[in-house]
């Protein structure tokens, strides 16, 4: 897993740009991946993302980034009172839902059954989970994981994917690195 610097706000949102051109298998918009017998990307089902990071590390700027560049034109807010954010993308498949989630405020995992996240995944939604430890013991482990840690003044941001979506992963990372972010 390789970590790229992000010095800053500016640079978070272009990475979530960045990140976004790598969920095009997922989102329809060029040939599947299939990996050594996966179940390609772009499939039946949902896709989970987990957003690791500290408290202002840049997790929802990260994923507001990301809306934008697939589309998303409203206010991209924190899910923390919330708890869930829809968002409806077009793509050459149709139309596809993106739920952003934020589960610090969880007290308990058991809580995860309440906002009805399996039914989210099962309808081919793709889940961006911040806090996702909250939920340790329901989740599933993720198809992508991100992990912000902070390296004052900026961020170091790693990906890391299982299956198909390693590759995900290193096409997200090389287009950072290839773009300076």
């Amino acid at each position: 897993m390789t970590a790229i610097y992000i010095p800053d706000e500016q640079q978070m949102l272009r990475a979530g740009q960045r990140l976004a051109d790598s969920l095009s298998p997922w989102l329809g918009s060029c040939s599947e991946i299939e990996v050594a017998g996966d179940a390609p990307i772009g499939s039946e089902g949902g896709a989970i993302i987990f957003l690791h990071g500290q408290l202002g590390a840049g997790k929802t700027t990260l994923v507001r980034g990301l809306l934008r560049a697939l589309g998303v034109e409203g206010a991209v807010r924190s899910p923390t009172y919330t708890l869930i954010e829809p968002y409806d993308i077009e793509t050459d498949l149709g139309l596809k839902r993106v739920f952003h989630l934020d589960l610090y405020r969880l007290a308990d995992p058991e809580e995860l059954d309440y906002l009805g996240w399996q039914e989210l995944l099962g309808e081919g939604g793709l889940l961006l989970i911040e806090w996702p430890e909250r939920g340790a013991g329901l989740l599933p482990s993720p198809d992508l994981r991100i992990e912000i840690v902070m390296q004052s003044p900026g961020r170091a941001l790693s990906l890391s994917g299982r299956g198909p979506w390693r590759e995900v992963a290193a096409a997200a990372v090389r287009g950072l690195a290839a773009t300076g972010s």
